[in-house]
């Protein structure tokens, strides 16, 4: 009986730890719970008095007119500069280029160009006077001189590339021409041409296809048969050898090729010298040594 009694008495373990397991979860839910905050129409915060204010219109949030504020706070105190209407004068505009820093005098005016910049120092000078009127800030007219130097230099590039393309297409022209002969035809005529005409005047002519003067094939050709006519005179010669010229060789092969010469005597001592003669000249003509 006694035995009976005490296994009755003790209390029940495994109801209570169910229980206790059971009540936890619901307490970690109810923390976890945020509450909703409410939106606040700002057009509502406005007194009823200010609320037709156009300037006001466009604020929804609180946020938003904050910020405005603090930014119009910070504009307290700067100097303000009215934008004349359209009865303003030249004078009225100057006056607003002032407060906006455009200088008073040309000699302000200082410009970045590189060292070997294109633009020459009396246009740099004009266009500092012409600022003034304009009422250019420093920093828009070295802007301006500053795209003036590119595209002229643009230019100089591209009638460079035209030039050196033309003198490409004059000269394999004259070469065809000329043949064997044309390195000194070229001399006698750059001899001429220079003394005649001077050696400024034909590299600094330009023509209308991009060429210069003293690349032209016509202008070449011409000097180069006066030469050819003038070829004893001290200022076509100059320094330039001796030389043949086409009808020379072709006088001269017709020569050894004459009947019963060397050339066609097979037997003859000199025959083979003779043909080795009349070959040179016939490459000589046809500029193949070149």
């Amino acid at each position: 009986m006694d035995q009976t009694t005490e296994q009755t008495a003790q209390p029940d373990v495994t109801q209570t730890t169910t229980t206790l397991t059971t009540e936890q979860p619901t307490e970690t839910t109810a923390a976890l719970t945020t509450p909703e905050v409410p939106t606040v129409d700002f057009q509502s915060l406005i007194p009823e008095e200010y609320r037709e204010e156009k300037s006001l219109q466009n604020f929804n949030k609180m946020d938003d007119f904050v910020k405005s504020y603090l930014h119009s706070q910070k504009l307290v105190g700067l100097d303000k500069i009215a934008v004349p209407n359209k009865h303003a004068t030249d004078e009225d505009w100057k006056e607003v280029y002032k407060k906006l820093g455009s200088p008073e005098t040309a000699d302000a005016y200082k410009y970045s160009l590189p060292e070997d910049h294109q633009v020459p120092e009396d246009t740099l000078k004009s266009f500092s006077e012409e600022a003034v009127k304009l009422g250019l800030l420093p920093n828009q007219a070295d802007g301006i001189m500053k795209y003036y130097n590119e595209v002229i230099n643009q230019g100089v590039n591209d009638q460079n590339i035209k030039t050196e393309e033309a003198r490409k297409v004059a000269e394999q022209e004259l070469r065809n021409e000329f043949g064997s002969t044309f390195e000194n035809r070229i001399t006698g005529a750059k001899n001429l041409a220079t003394a005649t005409l001077g050696s400024d005047f034909l590299n600094n002519t330009m023509l209308a296809d991009g060429s210069k003067l003293g690349d032209n094939p016509q202008i070449v050709k011409a000097f180069a048969n006066l030469s050819e006519k003038l070829s004893e005179d001290d200022i076509v010669k100059g320094d330039t050898p001796d030389f043949m010229t086409t009808n020379d060789i072709t006088k001269q092969i017709a020569s050894l090729q004459q009947p019963g010469s060397a050339y066609w005597d097979k037997k003859h001592p000199a025959h083979a010298t003779a043909v080795e003669e009349v070959a040179a000249l016939i490459r000589k003509k046809n500029n193949e040594d070149v």
